[in-house]
C-alpha cells in the first residue's frame, strides 16, 4: 500500500516530536513516519523510543513530502499514526 492511500485510512494522526513522544509514552502509536531530511536532534529520540517499543518506522525522503502525505500545509519531520 502506498503512503498516500495509507494516510486516507488512518484518520488519527499526530504531527511533530512532542505529540508523537506523548503518544508513544502512552503506548498509543501504531506507526511512525520520519522524514530523512529532518535534523537529527529532532528525530533520534523518537526513533530510539520506537525501536525499544517495536513500533513500526516508515521513512520518507523529505519533510515536505511527509506534510503532503498527511494533508498539512507545513513540512513535518515526524508523524505518528495512533492505534
Amino acid at each position: 500500500m502506498d503512503l498516500e492511500a495509507e494516510s486516507d485510512i488512518h484518520k488519527t494522526v499526530v504531527i511533530g516530536k512532542k505529540q508523537a513522544k506523548r503518544h508513544i509514552l502512552k503506548n498509543k502509536v501504531k506507526k511512525i513516519y520520519v522524514a530523512r531530511d529532518a535534523e537529527a536532534h529532532v528525530i533520534v529520540e523518537i526513533i530510539q523510543m520506537c525501536i525499544e517499543r517495536n513500533i513500526e518506522i516508515e521513512y520518507v525522503d523529505h519533510k515536505k513530502e511527509l506534510g503532503k502525505i498527511f494533508k498539512i500545509d507545513v513540512n513535518a519531520a515526524i508523524a505518528a499514526v495512533i492505534k
